[in-house]
């Protein structure tokens, strides 16, 4: 499948509109045009040569190699599975028979060939990513060109990204959010910094002032450690913007980011979402986020939110619906499901909200599945976690309807597990707290629950 088979109005399509000899990417100091860019994602294509539209693992982490072969795919109309890791890429291919598996290791490309068929795959499925940036989950996001394209055209507009913008990889390209400053920066031509480094490396930072990055993206974790070792680092003259998801980051910590970015004359974007809205459902405007730190905002250009009632709850509150079409086809949980077409036109998140209607903006208030009833008692996860931030920071909370599982690095065991058993009025014994040990995350930065109740 040498020829290109990516049509005009797909993201691919619209973005190689850019062609020219303004700069795509930059990697290892070296930059890379859109003309060139293209021209590599064309001989990639050739390289892979798959004879048959096929369903392709691919693993790497963040560079250029990786973008230009993700690309190809795309390009190709092949449907790539994003792994988190080579040994999330064997988990993969072991599950979903794909025709190949390729590993980016720096400039290294393995192509590896492994059977002579793919599975039946439904002409609008584009890509497949895990569910919130899981590892562990057998269930898969299907995401079609639609999705792709209307996700990065909502994200582009609400955070007015044009041609002039230099963006960064904060995140790894494997995490739907990660790939979204990917897709959007494509689509309107702008520039893309690719590196694997973490924020906190010094040489990060450098190298956002040297290639006069104005844009930075990052997760709750992401901000807690720029305070950690000093956030001026990323205070460049060109930076114009900076966005948070991926997770709730605290009403205090919200309004101080604000202030900061205010500082640096700079703008700081609270957004929600999750994989299967392609990344973006809702963000907070700066002008509404000072009076509502702790809200997700408005629903994206294209997209509705509503709140559905939820049984047992008479405060207003309730489950949040969101409609649009970057909404996911839905879920596959094995590979004849890859062949089903779009299931759904409307996404419910499972987070419960409220709608402030003199402010005119949606609040997450809690998570249906955080929710449990050891001993008949409904406990809030998220209220525990909240209440305890005051005994100390940091800590995570999970549970189930037998216990209450708790990680706080550093902290007195004794005192968290008596304030968490006020709080829920539980019995001490039922309240498993770890002191001597990281709250554990996953590749993408976020809180691994699972791992908490290991």
């Amino acid at each position: 499948m040498a020829d290109r088979l990516a049509a005009p109005t797909t993201l691919i399509g619209l973005a190689r509109a850019h062609a020219g000899a303004s700069t795509a990417l930059v990697a290892d100091d070296a930059a890379v045009s859109y003309g060139e860019l293209w021209d590599r994602v064309d001989a990639r294509r050739r390289e892979l040569d798959l004879d048959q539209r096929s369903l392709v693992v691919l693993a790497g982490a963040n560079s250029l190699e990786f973008v230009v072969t993700y690309l190809a795919l795309l390009d190709g109309r092949h449907v790539p599975v994003l792994a988190a890791s080579t040994e999330h890429a064997e988990t993969l291919v072991e599950q979903w028979r794909p025709t190949a598996a390729v590993t980016v290791d720096g400039a290294s490309v393995r192509i590896e060939r492994l059977r002579s068929d793919s599975p039946d795959l439904h002409p609008d499925l584009a890509l497949l990513l895990g569910t919130s940036g899981s590892t562990g989950s057998p269930k898969l996001v299907r995401l079609s060109q639609r999705n792709l394209h209307a996700n990065a055209t909502s994200i582009a507009t609400f955070l007015g990204l044009t041609a002039d913008d230099v963006g960064i990889t904060s995140l790894p390209l494997h995490y739907c959010y990660g790939l979204s400053l990917l897709h959007s920066h494509l689509l309107v031509g702008a520039e893309l910094v690719v590196t694997d480094g973490s924020v906190v490396d010094p040489c990060f930072a450098a190298a956002m002032d040297r290639h006069a990055v104005t844009n930075l993206a990052g997760v709750p974790h992401t901000f807690e450690m720029l305070e950690r070792v000093g956030p001026d680092r990323i205070a460049v003259p060109s930076l114009r913007l900076l966005t948070q998801a991926g997770g709730r980051l605290g009403p205090d910590a919200v309004v101080t980011w604000l202030d900061r970015a205010d500082a640096w004359g700079a703008e700081f974007v609270v957004m929600y979402g999750q994989t299967e809205a392609t990344a973006r459902m809702a963000y907070l405007p700066p002008t509404l986020a000072r009076l509502n730190p702790g809200a997700i905002g408005v629903a994206i250009p294209g997209g509705e939110l509503r709140i559905d009632p939820v049984d047992g709850d008479g405060d207003g509150s309730g489950e949040l619906v969101y409609r649009g079409a970057n909404v996911m086809m839905g879920y596959a949980r094995d590979a004849d499901d890859l062949a089903r077409g779009a299931e759904l036109d409307e996404l419910r998140t499972g987070d419960l909200a409220r709608f402030d209607e003199t402010a005119g903006v949606f609040e997450i208030v809690g998570r249906r599945s955080r929710f449990v009833k050891p001993f008949g008692l409904r406990i809030d996860l998220d209220q525990v976690e909240a209440r305890l931030r005051a005994v100390t920071a940091p800590v995570a909370v999970t549970g189930d309807d037998e216990r209450i599982y708790i990680v706080a690095p550093g902290a007195d065991a004794a005192a968290v597990r008596s304030a968490a058993a006020r709080q829920t009025s539980l019995p001490a014994r039922l309240i498993s707290v770890s002191t001597d040990v990281a709250i554990p995350r996953t590749t993408s930065g976020k809180v691994d629950l699972s791992a908490v109740a290991a």
